[in-house]
């Protein structure tokens, strides 16, 4: 199922090209320019422009390689919402981002003002690094979940698809 909002000028940042190319480079990261344009279709120079157009406008953001936490020796993964003292939020993201095991961290609304993701080498190791980070002065406090298995992984060309127009919705569409 797809849901629909009202379209603004950034919901249609991309057409159906760039979107194709997108889909290229997804599956075949370090193909060359040349090869990518005569997947497309294209003119090498049209797919140089249109790369180039997508990156300096932060569509695209890099090209590294997609890491495999578990493979890399980190096979626990965890979310912790935390609560930040009244007027510390901007001075908690320093020693937040000084943990290489947090992996990502999101303010939120609702319950809590920050949800971080979290990888641990084990379930001793997430405990030594939740003792650490809930030991920051500017914490009041944090509820964690392990995650037990990925379900949907993180993921971006359904959207991608979307904004361009091309097809490939989720299997409920069909």
């Amino acid at each position: 199922m797809t849901v629909h909002s009202a379209e603004t000028p950034e919901a249609s940042a991309i057409d159906a090209l760039d979107g194709r190319i997108i889909r290229q480079l997804a599956d075949e990261p370090r193909i060359g320019m040349l090869e990518l344009s005569r997947r497309l279709g294209i003119a090498r120079g049209t797919a140089t422009a249109r790369l180039e157009k997508l990156q300096r406008r932060g569509v695209i953001t890099g090209f590294g390689p997609e890491i495999d936490l578990r493979a890399l020796g980190f096979p626990v993964t965890a979310f912790v919402t935390i609560e930040v003292s009244q007027g510390q939020l901007a001075t908690v993201t320093a020693p937040l981002r000084a943990v290489p095991e947090v992996i990502e961290a999101h303010v939120i609304a609702g319950q809590g003002d920050l949800l971080v993701r979290l990888a641990a080498r084990s379930n001793d190791h997430l405990m030594e690094v939740l003792e650490h980070i809930l030991s920051l002065p500017e914490i009041d406090r944090g509820a964690t979940a392990i995650a037990l298995a990925e379900q949907v992984p993180l993921r971006t060309m359904p959207l991608v698809e979307q904004a361009a127009g091309l097809g490939g919705g989720s299997a409920a569409d069909q």
